[in-house]
Protein backbone atom coordinates (compact mmCIF):
# COMPACT_ATOMS: atom_id res chain seq x y z
CA UNK A 1 0.00 0.00 0.00
CA UNK A 2 1.17 3.36 -0.71
CA UNK A 3 1.98 6.48 1.46
CA UNK A 4 -0.74 9.11 1.69
CA UNK A 5 1.09 12.50 0.19
CA UNK A 6 -0.42 15.07 2.69
CA UNK A 7 2.32 16.73 3.12
CA UNK A 8 5.41 18.78 1.03
CA UNK A 9 8.36 15.75 0.00
CA UNK A 10 11.73 17.54 -0.73
CA UNK A 11 14.87 16.16 -2.84
CA UNK A 12 17.42 17.33 -4.36
CA UNK A 13 18.58 16.54 -7.95
CA UNK A 14 21.57 17.37 -9.60
CA UNK A 15 21.33 18.07 -13.46
CA UNK A 16 24.44 18.99 -15.82
CA UNK A 17 25.66 19.47 -12.72
CA UNK A 18 23.10 22.26 -11.54
CA UNK A 19 21.38 21.69 -8.10
CA UNK A 20 17.80 21.96 -8.09
CA UNK A 21 15.10 21.41 -5.20
CA UNK A 22 12.20 19.18 -5.94
CA UNK A 23 8.75 19.56 -3.80
CA UNK A 24 6.35 16.48 -4.18
CA UNK A 25 2.82 18.48 -2.37
CA UNK A 26 -0.79 17.88 -2.35
CA UNK A 27 -0.98 20.84 -5.18
CA UNK A 28 1.39 19.28 -7.55
CA UNK A 29 5.01 19.33 -8.37
CA UNK A 30 7.76 22.09 -8.29
CA UNK A 31 11.67 22.73 -9.45
CA UNK A 32 13.71 25.08 -8.45
CA UNK A 33 17.09 25.62 -8.61
CA UNK A 34 18.84 25.64 -5.68
CA UNK A 35 19.27 29.26 -4.12
CA UNK A 36 16.67 30.11 -6.01
CA UNK A 37 13.14 31.28 -5.26
CA UNK A 38 11.54 30.99 -8.90
CA UNK A 39 10.88 27.59 -10.50
CA UNK A 40 8.82 26.03 -12.61
CA UNK A 41 5.54 24.10 -11.45
CA UNK A 42 2.70 21.54 -12.65
CA UNK A 43 -0.17 21.10 -10.97
CA UNK A 44 -1.52 17.22 -10.71
CA UNK A 45 -4.49 18.73 -12.77
CA UNK A 46 -2.48 20.02 -16.00
CA UNK A 47 -0.35 16.18 -15.61
CA UNK A 48 -3.40 14.25 -14.73
CA UNK A 49 -4.89 16.21 -18.15
CA UNK A 50 -2.36 15.80 -20.23
CA UNK A 51 -2.50 19.60 -20.80
CA UNK A 52 1.28 19.54 -19.09
CA UNK A 53 2.38 17.54 -22.57
CA UNK A 54 0.30 19.79 -24.56
CA UNK A 55 2.09 22.68 -23.73
CA UNK A 56 5.68 20.77 -23.86
CA UNK A 57 4.46 19.70 -27.28
CA UNK A 58 4.21 23.22 -28.05
CA UNK A 59 7.08 24.75 -26.85
CA UNK A 60 8.90 22.17 -28.63
CA UNK A 61 7.16 22.92 -31.65
CA UNK A 62 8.01 26.91 -31.67
CA UNK A 63 11.37 26.30 -30.52
CA UNK A 64 12.29 23.77 -33.50
CA UNK A 65 10.44 26.73 -35.59
CA UNK A 66 12.60 29.44 -34.39
CA UNK A 67 15.56 27.63 -35.01
CA UNK A 68 14.33 26.84 -38.79
CA UNK A 69 13.84 30.80 -39.41
CA UNK A 70 17.07 31.92 -37.45
CA UNK A 71 19.51 29.30 -39.90
CA UNK A 72 21.54 31.07 -41.96
CA UNK A 73 20.36 30.48 -45.79
CA UNK A 74 23.83 31.28 -47.14
CA UNK A 75 25.24 34.28 -49.19
CA UNK A 76 22.59 36.11 -51.51
CA UNK A 77 23.27 37.58 -54.78
CA UNK A 78 22.59 40.59 -55.61
CA UNK A 79 21.91 41.20 -60.05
Amino acid sequence: MATKLDKPIRRELERGGVLFTVTISPDGIRVVEKGKRKGRELTWDAIISGEAELEQALRVSVEATREKDETPSGPRLHR
